[in-house]
């Protein structure tokens, strides 16, 4: 099997998971546990596209950031 089709059939395996802030037009990021505890990372417009993989720790940092407001001076 090809790169792609190995990707086409883990991927279709996932359960994504998006924010219950999103909104109606699916203007989100939506998020899977992967088997091996990592979590992937995709753009809701595009389900199809370009997947990113972070460990557990990278997204609790994140998550840790986002909640202590890191990121809103990027949302004024």
């Amino acid at each position: 099997m090809d790169g792609q089709a190995m990707s086409d059939v883990w991927r279709s395996r996932l359960v994504w998971q998006k924010s219950r802030r999103s909104n109606p037009s699916g203007n989100c990021v939506e998020m899977a546990e992967l088997p091996s505890g990592e979590i992937a990372v995709r753009n809701s417009r595009d389900p199809e596209g370009a997947v990113l993989v972070y460990t557990r720790e990278e997204v609790e940092a994140f998550v840790g950031g986002a909640k202590d407001g890191d990121f809103d001076h990027m949302l004024v």
